[in-house]
């Protein structure tokens, strides 16, 4: 059989849940003394993070999707340096790696699928995930899986590779002493929080009406929003209209989430669409009490009544009685979180890392 040898690509400029994993990946096997390596866009957060980690790294700016001049500098590196895997993490990374395999037509490309959206109808988004260029993908979530399916993607190219968590990630995460009075906070209030950023699936909509219903039974509780994002502006407005501006505090991005998690007493994913939502599995990792949605893959992370309580997507009264009853529920919260510390581990993120390892092999 022959060596392993991966290149990852991604040329996205932020930082989300799939950079993560596609980081948690390269790191995983270049601890385990395989050949690993990385193209992403110079500049890019990702980039400065894996020269922060000291973690290889080869930088090619990629223009726009159908790049043929950065296609020609990857496919050159990817021969050069004797890569013989693509791990393509995005759909832009999938456009860019096809394009490179015209020109190194021995390499393996595997794409990651980290959205549960159908394929697009476009003939550019057909060809890039039907063509028998592509010799992989990994679908992040079951739910994913089953969309692939029905896009037409043969069953025989998906793989199934849960996205991963450090577990241990925020066991030496501390809340600050002042952290109640830098987000007026109430010392007696129970604080419900979110991590995500703020775009339409994620339906912060939902979250904050049902922050909203919540508080009329309850105003003891406070709410807090960790992220940024483009509807940020929109839902803090909407939180003006329904007149609870004071029980919710909008962060924006904090690069301390484990010190927010850590400060929370009931953790809230409201999305209507999702990937996995890695940010669940960090709330678990901590032993919070979670409240997730039948939306994506969460219902596959959380087991209803025994790591958490799951409720149907865009359904605010749905929302909003989960998050009462664990408010009024000091034991059930305690409970739930045990068995959130304990379902957590079944995402750790050495498993990620050896089932790709795995899926690599099987393609040389």
């Amino acid at each position: 059989m022959k060596e392993i040898a991966v290149l990852h690509v991604d040329p996205d400029p932020g930082w989300r849940g799939g950079q993560q994993q596609a980081f948690y990946l390269h790191q995983g096997m270049l601890a385990r003394g395989l050949k690993s390596g990385f193209v992403c866009n110079p500049g890019s957060e990702l980039a400065q993070r894996l020269e922060r980690g000291s973690l290889a790294c080869y930088p090619i700016r990629h223009r726009f999707e159908a790049d043929l001049f950065a296609a020609i500098r990857l496919a050159c590196y990817a021969r050069k340096a004797g890569y013989n895997v693509l791990h393509l993490h995005s759909s832009h990374a999938l456009s860019w790696g096809i394009m490179a395999k015209l020109f190194y037509p021995s390499l393996k490309l595997v794409a990651s699928r980290r959205v549960d959206f159908h394929i697009s109808g476009n003939l550019l988004s057909r060809f890039k995930y039907c063509s028998g260029m592509l010799n992989a993908v990994v679908a992040i979530s079951e739910n994913i899986h089953k969309v692939l399916l029905e896009d037409g993607i043969p069953e025989a190219k998906i793989r199934l590779i849960y996205s991963g968590v450090d577990i241990h990630k925020y066991d030496q995460s501390e809340v600050s002493p002042k952290y109640r009075n830098q987000w007026q906070i109430d010392d007696s209030a129970i604080i419900v929080g979110t991590v995500a950023a703020f775009v339409a699936h994620k339906d912060y909509r939902n979250f904050v009406t049902a922050a909203a219903i919540a508080l009329r039974s309850n105003p003891s509780l406070h709410f807090v929003a960790v992220g940024d994002g483009v509807q940020k502006a929109m839902i803090e407005e909407l939180a003006k209209e329904l007149g609870i501006s004071d029980k919710i505090s909008f962060t924006g991005f904090q690069s301390n989430v484990g010190a927010h998690l850590k400060a929370f007493d009931i953790f809230v994913m409201a999305s209507k669409k999702e990937g996995l939502g890695t940010s669940v599995l960090d709330a678990m990792s901590v032993g919070l009490a979670v409240v997730g949605t039948r939306a994506g893959g969460i219902a596959e992370m959380i087991e209803d009544e025994k790591s958490g309580l799951v409720v149907d997507a865009r359904n605010s009264e749905a929302l909003a009685g989960a998050i009462l009853r664990l408010a009024n529920d000091k034991e059930l919260r305690a409970t739930l979180g045990r068995g959130a510390l304990s379902r957590v581990c079944d995402f750790d993120k050495e498993h990620m890392v050896d089932a790709n390892i795995r899926l690599y092999q099987s393609l040389l």
